[in-house]
């Protein structure tokens, strides 16, 4: 038989099953991680333009690629959740995350095969994310347009 709670026991059994977060550990772990992963970045920007000679614009494009690898290999190896758990906004919004984001459900459903496992699923994260980057680029593409058009910048 089915015991039916109260609203007043309900919200206790509720009060006690809900996680406890500490905001401030939460935001100095998201600083430091999300800091650490600039860093890493900046070492590697560094890196291709003062030993290799690489000029700035092709370091940024190789810094970007080296971060992205990094954050994919990291996803496969299980590694990036466990950080992403622990830093939070540090470690999902780089592009890391951004990477994270579209490797994960890739290589979660790829026993699926390459159409309705990795085709259908690569993008259930990312996917939204780009639709409204490039709809909103849009938009403000247009507005740019008119505002030069009419000289208001």
């Amino acid at each position: 038989m089915e015991q039916q709670l109260s609203n007043e026991e309900y919200n206790e059994y509720v009060e006690q099953v809900t996680p406890k977060y500490n905001v401030f550990k939460n935001c100095f772990n998201a600083f430091w991680v999300g800091g650490a992963i600039c860093v890493f970045g900046e070492i590697i920007f560094q890196f291709f333009t003062n030993r290799l000679g690489v000029s700035e614009t092709d370091a940024a494009s190789y810094e970007s690629m080296l971060l992205v690898l990094t954050s994919v290999i990291l996803t496969g190896l299980n590694a990036y959740g466990h950080i992403a758990r622990f830093a939070g906004a540090g470690a999902l919004v780089p592009i890391t995350g951004f990477a994270n984001s579209v490797a994960a459900p890739a290589i979660e459903y790829q026993k699926e095969g390459q159409v309705f496992g990795i085709g259908v699923k690569i993008f259930t994260i990312a996917g939204p994310v780009i639709l409204y980057g490039i709809f909103t680029s849009w938009i403000l593409g247009i507005g740019y347009f008119f505002g030069k058009m009419w000289g208001l910048w």
